[in-house]
């Protein structure tokens, strides 16, 4: 039985992002025309005018300031990357967390390490 969205998303072995709070905030798959894709600029997870985007500087989760976002480099609770289902780094411009990508390199190493499909 399938309970929840978490659980497609762990059937399918998706990669994505969840923010601390345990919102989803995207798919990882380079594929920009994936409504879910966080590379989608017009999607809800990669408009930088929705409130769910890490790319929107107003939000919880893009905001320098916030405790959320993976863009507070002295946040100790940014976003998880999670690759294939599993925990893989934390989201974060903090260089003191480990393992870690900075969000300035997340397409990149999406592209080297996401299928688009």
């Amino acid at each position: 039985i399938i309970s929840s969205e978490k659980d497609i998303r762990q059937l399918k072995k998706e990669s994505y992002i969840e923010a601390n709070d345990n919102t989803f905030l995207g798919k990882l798959t380079p594929n920009k025309f994936d409504g879910e894709s966080i590379f989608n600029t017009f999607g809800q997870y990669g408009s930088k005018f929705s409130q769910i985007s890490i790319f929107n500087k107003f939000s919880d989760y893009g905001n320098q300031f916030s405790q959320l976002s993976p863009f507070n480099k002295f946040s100790t609770t940014p976003p998880k990357v999670y690759l294939n289902v599993e925990f893989f780094a934390y989201l974060t411009v903090n260089t003191m967390i480990n393992p870690r990508i900075d969000p300035e390199n997340l397409l990149e190493w999406a592209e080297n390490n996401v299928s688009k499909f």
